[in-house]
């Protein structure tokens, strides 16, 4: 998978795009990149500019993941507390 291209770069393709000089695919061959991908970049920068309901915005989307990397530690964690407690509970029971 190529590196992601910056967010400078992604913006400035954008206004291009918009201004409308050369259609979206001779402006994305020129930079370099597929003519989908440019259309990506222009459908999340609408996005971002009118906070659409039905897509996510960069900032939502970052928050999503944050928020599900935490709660899979937070499983994680009661996973190993309860393997714990369970351990704990067999050796108060069993005979010495």
């Amino acid at each position: 998978m190529p590196a992601p291209h910056p967010p400078e770069f992604r913006q400035r393709a954008v206004e291009l795009a918009r201004l409308g000089d050369k259609p979206v695919a001779a402006l994305a061959k020129d930079l370099g990149i597929s003519e989908s991908c440019l259309r990506n970049w222009m459908a999340q920068a609408d996005a971002d500019e009118t906070g659409s309901a039905t897509k996510l915005t960069s900032a939502e989307k970052k928050e999503l993941a944050e928020l599900r990397r935490k709660n899979r530690q937070l499983e994680m964690e009661n996973e190993i507390l309860k393997r714990a407690a369970a351990y704990f509970a067999r050796e108060n029971i069993l005979p010495k």
